[in-house]
C-alpha cells in the first residue's frame, strides 16, 4: 500500500523563513502583513508538530537553534528557486533584481543614479529593500545587498564598492552664530552629534590630538540620514560621511572647518550569492554597480 505524503504546512513554513531571515517576529509580521501574534503562533505550531525548538526566544530578540538554522537554509533556497521559476515564466520581458541597501548609501549614492540605471538596463526592474546587517548567507533575503564591513561574509561573494572618510561638518549658520573653530579644541563650545555611539568621535578627536576632550553638549542619533538632517538644521557638529556630504559642502549648506579626516577600517561592499546561483540580470546589476562605484 502506497503511503500518502504528509501535507506540508506551507503558510507556516513561509512565515518561519521570513522570521529566520529577519531574526524578528515583529519584522516578519510587517513583511507578511500579519500580526506578530500570528507569526509566533504559526512557529509554535511548527515546533509542536515537529517536536523541536526552532528559535531561542530572548527578551528583545530571537536566535535560531541548530535545527532552525538548518531548516532556514533549505527553505530560503527552495523559495528562491520557486520565485526564480515563476519569474522565468512571467509574460513581461523585464526581469526583477532585488537589492538591499542601508539608508545613507541608498539615499545619498544610489537614488541619484536610478535614472541612469533605467537608461543603461531598461529590461531590469530594480526593487530596493531596507538592509539589515548581514553576517552570512542565511540572512541574505535579496539577490544583492550593500553592507558595511571589512570584507568577510560567510557563504557570500563580496565586491569592494567604496571607502569613506569622516570629518566634522556643521551648518554655515551655526558657525556664523557661534564662531571660534580655529582649533579642534574649540569643539567643546558646540553641541556634538553622535551616530549610534561615541566611538567615531572619540577616534577622530584622538587623531586630531584632542583625546579626552570634554564635550559639554552631546546628542546621540541612530539613523545616519537623521544625523545629517540635524547638522543641516544647525543642531550641532556631526561627523560628515565623505563622499556623501560633498553636495551640501559645494552648495554652502555645510562647512568643513578642519582638513583632518578619519578613515575607518570598514568599507562598503556589494554582497552576492555564489556565481553558480547567479542569473544574467543579477550579473548585469553587479557589473553596473561596480562600474558606477569606480566612476564615483
Amino acid at each position: 500500500m502506497q503511503r500518502t505524503p504528509r501535507k506540508l504546512p506551507l503558510t507556516a513554513l513561509r512565515t518561519f523563513e521570513v522570521a529566520a531571515r529577519r531574526l524578528s517576529f515583529k519584522d516578519a509580521a510587517e513583511e507578511l502583513c500579519v500580526s506578530a501574534t500570528t507569526v509566533s503562533n504559526q512557529i509554535r505550531e511548527l515546533e509542536r508538530d515537529w517536536r523541536c525548538k526552532l528559535f531561542i526566544r530572548k527578551t528583545r530578540a530571537v536566535v535560531l537553534t541548530d535545527e532552525g538554522r538548518s531548516l532556514s537554509r533549505v527553505l530560503t533556497k527552495a523559495f528562491d528557486e520557486i520565485r526564480a521559476e515563476v519569474e522565468a515564466y512571467g509574460q513581461s520581458t523585464r526581469k526583477t533584481v532585488t537589492l538591499a541597501v542601508g539608508p545613507i548609501f541608498g539615499t545619498r549614492w544610489l537614488v541619484p543614479r536610478l535614472a541612469q540605471f533605467h537608461s543603461d538596463l531598461p529590461n531590469i526592474e530594480l526593487i530596493l529593500h531596507d538592509s539589515p546587517r548581514i553576517t552570512d548567507a542565511v540572512m541574505m533575503g535579496t539577490h544583492l545587498a550593500v553592507d558595511w564591513g571589512e570584507g568577510s561574509w560567510s557563504g557570500l561573494q563580496n565586491y569592494h564598492l567604496m571607502d569613506i572618510t569622516y570629518a566634522p561638518v556643521l551648518s554655515r549658520a551655526l558657525m556664523a552664530a557661534r564662531g571660534g573653530l580655529e582649533s579642534p579644541k574649540h569643539l567643546a563650545r558646540y553641541s556634538i552629534i553622535h551616530q549610534r555611539d561615541r566611538s567615531e568621535w572619540a577616534a577622530w578627536l584622538t587623531l586630531a590630538g584632542c583625546a579626552g576632550l570634554t564635550l559639554k553638549e552631546e546628542i546621540t542619533i541612530t539613523d545616519s540620514n537623521t544625523v545629517m538632517h540635524a547638522a543641516l538644521e544647525g543642531q550641532g557638529v556631526s561627523l560628515g560621511i565623505f563622499p556623501f556630504v560633498e553636495q551640501e559642502l559645494k552648495a554652502g549648506k555645510l562647512v568643513k572647518p578642519f582638513d583632518i579626516e578619519l578613515k575607518p577600517t570598514r568599507s562598503f561592499y556589494l554582497l552576492a550569492k555564489p556565481s553558480s546561483e547567479r542569473t544574467p540580470e543579477v550579473a548585469s546589476v553587479i557589473r553596473w554597480l561596480l562600474d558606477q562605484a569606480g566612476a564615483s
